[in-house]
């Protein structure tokens, strides 16, 4: 069955931009993201939205407006509202009509956009009211459980209530029972533990939710890694092997931290490098 597909995007952020880039030196990176004042780069928090028979699916849900001002300020988050929400809106989707949402990490800045939007005084809670959850077992114990490398990344109520849902489904394999089988799963370690890149197969082929393995363009390219990565040499073997995989069935990626391409194709270079090919800049109800 023919999917219709939205990239939707929600709150943006500005973020160092030598922590996006890893070890690759500013000398290099300066050529792919501008910087501001404080060295921060612009990054969306990017969401594809499928509207699979009379399924409407959400896959991440970016940063949301979750935090309260000072860490709001913190984490760069440039918008007070809830933007995901209101671009919903614009293509006539309103919270309690997502049926599933898919998350391929805890970390906030993919989860963060399924809660409210912050209200002094006011307890955390969910917006789509009606949903199905979707994460990797293995990510759910690091969000339990995190590191003290990466404990702020986490929100400590957002599992106990997505537990409270009775609808949370934590995938151990490649394949989910509440999506089924036009969706394959892909893992990668490499950022986090148990991250899940969601592979949609359609008619015109596979479309690939990059998440953090490859988070935009720049990304791309083998060796450039984020200094965000927990196990940056893993990361690189996982990449490399995504990106073989997909251009050898002529598939696309999709990126959720792009600030300016939301879906490319592939192609091997005259050295037989992977690159990104045929940049797009939004889907708008694309069938795949």
């Amino acid at each position: 069955m023919s999917k219709r597909c939205w990239s939707i995007l929600g709150n943006s952020q500005k973020l160092d931009g030598g922590s996006m880039f890893g070890n690759a030196p500013k000398a290099m990176w300066s050529h792919w993201a501008t910087v501001d004042e404080e060295n921060r780069i612009d990054l969306a928090c990017r969401c594809l939205l499928v509207q699979d028979g009379d399924r409407t699916i959400l896959f991440e849900a970016g940063i949301g407006a979750f935090f309260p001002p000072e860490l709001r300020e913190r984490y760069g988050v440039q918008e007070s509202e809830h933007v995901l929400l209101r671009n919903l809106a614009a293509v006539g989707v309103q919270p309690a009509d997502i049926d599933v949402v898919v998350l391929s990490h805890l970390h906030f800045d993919h989860a963060g956009g399924v809660l409210a939007a912050h209200c002094d005084g006011a307890a955390a809670e969910l917006v789509f009211a009606n949903a199905s959850y979707v994460v990797g077992e293995d990510a759910w114990q690091r969000a339990i459980s995190p590191h003290a490398r990466d404990r702020k990344s986490f929100i400590p109520e957002l599992q106990e209530l997505l537990e409270a849902t009775g609808r949370l489904e934590r995938v151990a394999g490649d394949q989910s029972e509440t999506l089924g089988g036009d969706y394959r799963l892909h893992r990668s370690d490499g950022h986090t533990p148990g991250m899940l890149l969601a592979e949609i197969q359609g008619e015109q082929g596979p479309v690939v939710f990059c998440a953090d393995l490859i988070p935009g363009v720049p990304w791309v390219r083998r060796a450039i890694t984020m200094g965000y990565d927990r196990f940056p040499e893993l990361l690189i073997d996982e990449k490399a092997a995504l990106l073989d995989d997909v251009v050898a069935r002529s598939g696309r990626l999709f990126f959720t931290h792009d600030p300016d391409v939301a879906v490319c194709q592939l192609r091997r270079n005259e050295k037989g490098h992977v690159v990104a090919d045929d940049l797009g800049s939004a889907l708008q109800g694309e069938l795949v």
